[in-house]
């Protein structure tokens, strides 16, 4: 059995035991055995090991977990951020743009886009991605978009409740349908989760119960798009449903906050469903961003992701997200990293990752810095000076 240790760590987020909220150990090592952590420690007890990796006296981090993204698709829609920072509003609508060039890619196409989008994630730190489908809104498009989303990440979302696609655009209900049955039945095979985007012109909260219903019934674990663009019930309905994640969370009202505060734990552990921030979003569309401050006081789990996209949050750093997240959303560095890692593994119901202690899924991040804190106080800059994912440095 091949061993590493990982020592001369000046500063450890284990976001377990240790100093404060992030669990921090100074001059600390991970033994790393077959993809696993298995003893965390000071560096001057640290076990033998067959190799040695020096830190240097860096930080070093468990690995981003990313929960929320959309990496099959075709094409870009540069115009159109352009035109959003000339002034125009957004809306959601340019998704069907993205439909039209996705149905017509190849398989190979889409999938040189998710690995070309994977690679840059992971090269800045990222070691698990939600990917979702949702820009095919037919049955073998679904289909095919979470095969080839499976073939990079085992997080996969079936997101056929996208929008309503050109040709239903007068039967909404006859493309729901579609949706809970023959689309879904393809889809199931390849997905763990299953999502919709409650949102005015997109899904109201009838359709949107319906899809993830029958979702549940195939097995797959709930999400949902609520309240980006404007307050409305997709917030209680996940609740409603037991979502593992709320995404977006951008206009709440009170009984929204009251809502995700009563899934708490009974060990005080946080809330069952987690409200998941995606301020790249709020970024690219110049919307008001989500009042984490608001949701963390309530004692509700927040969690940071990307919402990597064509459309409305064209990004892969889950960096730039903790930055934004501190400069604008009221979240103290600390909050961001344990929304970004911690948080985005509660947000898909793991414990494995996102944490660095005996018996996680050796994912680690060894930065270019003495501290964590620099996530945040060196904002775009390359921080990430390696990347670790099962123990293997990519």
């Amino acid at each position: 059995m091949s061993s590493l240790l990982v020592d001369n760590i000046g500063e450890l987020v284990t976001n377990g035991t240790g100093e404060g909220p992030l669990g921090i150990r100074r001059d600390a090592a991970v033994l790393v055995e077959e993809g696993r952590v298995v003893w965390v420690g000071p560096s001057a007890y640290a076990p033998a090991a067959d190799r040695r990796l020096d830190a240097g006296g860096a930080a070093v981090l468990p690995g981003f977990v990313d929960s929320h993204a959309h990496l099959v698709f075709a094409g870009d829609r540069a115009a159109e951020f352009a035109a959003r920072m000339a002034g125009e509003p957004y809306t959601g609508g340019g998704i069907r743009t993205t439909v039209g060039a996705t149905r017509a890619a190849t398989d190979d196409e889409l999938r040189a886009t998710v690995r070309r989008l994977r690679g840059e994630a992971l090269r800045q730190g990222t070691t698990t991605m939600e990917i979702k489908s949702g820009y095919g809104l037919t049955v073998a498009d679904e289909a095919r978009s979470l095969r080839i989303a499976a073939e990079s990440s085992t997080e996969t979302t079936f997101l056929g409740a996208h929008v309503v696609p050109a040709e239903y655009a007068d039967r909404p209900d006859d493309y729901v349908e579609l949706v809970c049955g023959p689309m879904l039945a393809a889809a199931a095979p390849y997905a763990k989760w299953v999502d919709v985007f409650c949102e005015q012109g997109a899904f109201d909260v009838d359709h949107a119960r319906a899809i993830l219903a029958a979702g549940q019934a195939a097995g797959l674990g709930v999400r949902i798009h609520a309240n980006q663009l404007g307050p409305g019930p997709g917030v209680q309905l996940g609740v409603e449903l037991d979502a593992a994640s709320v995404d977006h969370c951008t206009h709440l009202s009170d009984a929204d906050v009251d809502a995700l505060a009563g899934t708490a734990h009974s060990d005080g552990s946080g809330t069952r469903t987690v409200a998941t921030l995606l301020p790249g979003a709020e970024f690219s569309t110049r919307s008001p961003y989500p009042d984490a401050r608001r949701l963390l006081d309530a004692g509700v789990t927040v969690a940071l992701a990307t919402d990597c996209n064509p459309g409305s949050s064209y990004t892969s750093s889950m960096a730039f997200c903790m930055a934004l997240a501190v400069r604008e959303m009221r979240m103290t560095p600390a909050e961001a990293v344990w929304a970004a890692t911690a948080g985005g593994a509660r947000a898909l119901r793991r414990d494995d990752i996102g944490v660095l202690a005996p018996g996680a899924r050796a994912d680690l991040v060894v930065l270019d810095a003495p501290s964590y804190l620099h996530l945040a106080y060196r904002p775009g800059v390359p921080l990430i000076h390696q990347v670790m994912r099962n123990g293997v440095t990519p």
